[in-house]
Parts: structure tokens; C-alpha cells; sequence
């Protein structure tokens, strides 16, 4: 208590003159207009800023709500579309929604995980897309989870077609840029334009025809070349991949079954 009230006295003249200044500053605030409405108008701004940071956290966390929603009727329209085709088709594919939780960009052998597995129905060799184009095949199935191989993975061959004229080309990634992938076995004599848009074959059970897969974003063909060296800008954003979904074939099984057969 001694020792307190040293301190107190030893700067008694120093406290006596911030509580003057604190006083002065009230009275001028509070009395004249001018002083008052900035101290307001800076209370005001500080509160006003507050909101705005508190209405940017909900609105992102709502944001994210309405995209799983959106990702889910997406999936929803596309069965019922699926459905509807079946009829003239005789393929009925379903669609099941899934967030990616875990991903990979910039590896040779890129992965992504997603929150779906066996008990909903996923299994290995089933086609990934989103509401871009194709991602990629599952290669990995667990109870809750499931790995898929993206098309932006060097051991990637995915039988394409170019939607104006049905020719028929392999796409793969040479490990060097998540935005585009090359498009190979396309003859020299095929007319091959910047902005041919690139699309799914329909050639195997993983994707039905027509899934857009990217646009031509160049086509050089050098003298004495038998094939294009075509450079294509794909439709799919990998480094802002959130939500995917899982095309399932009702008859994946049985043709794949067929083809082994013929081995």
C-alpha cells in the first residue's frame, strides 16, 4: 500500500493533467458541433465497419451453403434430364453430388479426394464432373471417401471428340499446367480451328457423349507431320474445384465386364 501511494504522489502532477486533458476534450466535444459530429461520425464508422466485417463472415459461410445447395439441385436436374434421355437412349447415368475435401495441382500425378464412398454407391472407374466439364475417374473407393485420378494427371487418356464433326482424339496432360491439357491422335488432314470446342466421345461407360471437356486453344501441324500438336485451354477450373459429382452408369459394370472378356 506504501509503495502504491509513492508511485501515486511521485506522479501526482503528471495524473492530474491527463484527467484535465480527458475533461477538456468531453467538454469541447460535447458542446461545440463541429468537434462533437467528428467523434461521432468516427464512432459511427468504426461501428459501421464492424458490421461490414461481421456481414462479410456470414455472408461468406452463406455463400458456401448456397453453393453445396446449388451443387446438389444441379445433380438433382441432371437425373431427372438423365431419366427423361433413358427412354430414347436406353443409358440411364446418375448423378451424385460430392465436395472435394483434399487436392492436388501441381504434382505429375495430381489427386483430389471426395466426401463420397461406397455407401453412396461409388465405385472405382466411375466418371467425375462438375458443372464446368470432366474432372476425372475414380481410382479409389472407402466407406466415407473416395480418390479421384483428374484429367490433369500424366497418366490421363480420355477419348474426346470434336462437337463439329464427331472426329475422335485422346486427351492427355503433360504435367505442366492445370489450365490446359493436349489433345493427340487427331490425323493431319482434320481442319482443326482455335475455339473448336472439345467434348466427351461416349466411347466408353465412364461419361456419356457430349460432357464438355475444353476449347482448341492452338493447332500447329509442321511439314511431314502425320498428327496436330494441339494445345487445348480445358473447361474446368482445378484451382477452384469445390463441388463435383459422380456419374454412375447403370450399365458400367456389365459393359466393362464385355470388353474384359475380349481380352
Amino acid at each position: 500500500m506504501q509503495n502504491l501511494l509513492k508511485i501515486l504522489l511521485r506522479y501526482s502532477n503528471f495524473l492530474v493533467f491527463l484527467v484535465l486533458e480527458v475533461a477538456a476534450f468531453l467538454l469541447i466535444s460535447l458542446n461545440n458541433p463541429y468537434p462533437r459530429s467528428s467523434v461521432l461520425s468516427t464512432a459511427n464508422d468504426a461501428v459501421a465497419w464492424q458490421h461490414e466485417q461481421v456481414s462479410e463472415v456470414a455472408g461468406y459461410f452463406s455463400l458456401r451453403a448456397q453453393n453445396e445447395l446449388l451443387s446438389q439441385e444441379n445433380a438433382a436436374l441432371r437425373n431427372q434430364l438423365s431419366a427423361m434421355d433413358s427412354i430414347k437412349t436406353g443409358e440411364l447415368m446418375r448423378y451424385v453430388p460430392a465436395k472435394v475435401v483434399q487436392m492436388t495441382t501441381s504434382e505429375l500425378h495430381n489427386y483430389l479426394t471426395i466426401n463420397r464412398g461406397s455407401k453412396d454407391g461409388i465405385q472405382r472407374g466411375q466418371g467425375v464432373r462438375n458443372s464446368d466439364g470432366v474432372v476425372g475417374i475414380v481410382r479409389t473407393v472407402g466407406y466415407n471417401y473416395s480418390v479421384v485420378q483428374p484429367i490433369i494427371h500424366t497418366d490421363n487418356n480420355l477419348s474426346c471428340r470434336f462437337a463439329k464433326n464427331d472426329y475422335i482424339g485422346i486427351l492427355q496432360w503433360d504435367g505442366q499446367d492445370s489450365r490446359f491439357a493436349q489433345l493427340t491422335d487427331v490425323a493431319a488432314h482434320m481442319v482443326v480451328n482455335p475455339g473448336d470446342t472439345i467434348v466427351t466421345s461416349g466411347l466408353s461407360p465412364v461419361f456419356p457423349e457430349g460432357i464438355p471437356v475444353g476449347i482448341v486453344e492452338s493447332s500447329t501441324l509442321k511439314e511431314g507431320d502425320s498428327y496436330h500438336t494441339i494445345r487445348v485451354r480445358l473447361y474446368t477450373n482445378f484451382k477452384r474445384l469445390k463441388y463435383v459429382e459422380v456419374v454412375q452408369n447403370a450399365h458400367q459394370t456389365e459393359l466393362e465386364e464385355l470388353t474384359n472378356g475380349l481380352d
